[in-house]
């Protein structure tokens, strides 16, 4: 008998917007636990809305979304880099701490352990010797790398993306998708918003594509199709099904 893989995440019929305005609708499925998926459509698809209302960020205007409710498949969120506020003077090692709040809490000493963890985390995204830099003054690469440290401290089992490698240069793309790779390998799932259709290819083995619905979700080479991007195309510029 074949077990059916448990999930991490489900949604059903969910729909999702704001002011009266829906940015994506009648969503059904599920991503499974220790999934590698890659969420993909044109610009509008409602890609960024739909990871938003995963978070808790959004409330549905219909339907459910369900959490997997094992306390060790929390949720971790990288929203869009062009969403923090690098005015505010903050270190890159507090910016790297600041992913064990959940676990040290707000009036809990930091301690000898936890600043262990800020600096393999940093030394583990390349970043060692920029702790003390203002986060301000970094290139959108290393912003980057200090973002996946921070991810590194939640130690949750469930990943959500948005855009992680906009604008950023190849050498640090590849490093921070090693990482993925590895935490995907130790069994963690990981739901990623991107452009890159070479690598969500390459890479991603199932894949969401988006049109402000689900246009197809399963197996990438067969969502990924000529049919399903024209289709995808077709409905974000105002058809529906």
């Amino acid at each position: 008998m074949v077990v059916a893989p448990a999930a991490a995440i489900e949604l059903d019929e969910v729909a999702l917007g704001w002011r009266g305005r829906i940015a994506v609708r009648d969503v059904s499925g599920a991503f499974e636990q220790g999934s590698l998926t890659a969420i993909v459509g044109p610009n509008g698809a409602g890609k960024s809305t739909l990871l938003k209302g995963i978070m808790g960020l959004l409330n549905p205007l219909k339907g459910h979304i369900r959490i997997a409710d094992d306390p060790r498949k929390d949720l971790a969120f990288l929203p869009q880099a062009g969403e923090l506020d690098r005015s505010f003077p903050i270190t890159v090692y507090d910016l790297v701490a600041m992913g064990a709040w959940r676990r040290v809490g707000a009036w809990r000493g930091f301690s000898a352990e936890e600043h262990e963890r800020v600096e393999q985390a940093l030394e583990t995204v390349g970043l060692s010797d920029f702790r003390n830099r203002i986060v301000g003054t970094l290139s959108g690469g290393q912003l980057q790398r200090a973002l996946f440290a921070r991810l590194l401290l939640h130690e949750a089992r469930t990943l959500l993306l948005d855009e992680p490698f906009a604008a950023i240069d190849r050498d640090t793309t590849d490093d921070l998708m090693k990482l993925l790779m590895a935490w995907h390998a130790e069994g963690g799932t990981i739901i990623a918003v991107l452009h890159d259709l070479g690598m969500v290819r390459n890479f991603f083995p199932t894949t969401l594509l988006l049109a402000r619905q689900v246009v197809a979700w399963g197996p990438t080479e067969s969502v990924l199709t000529p049919e399903n991007l024209h289709l995808a195309r077709h409905l974000c510029a105002g058809d529906y099904l």
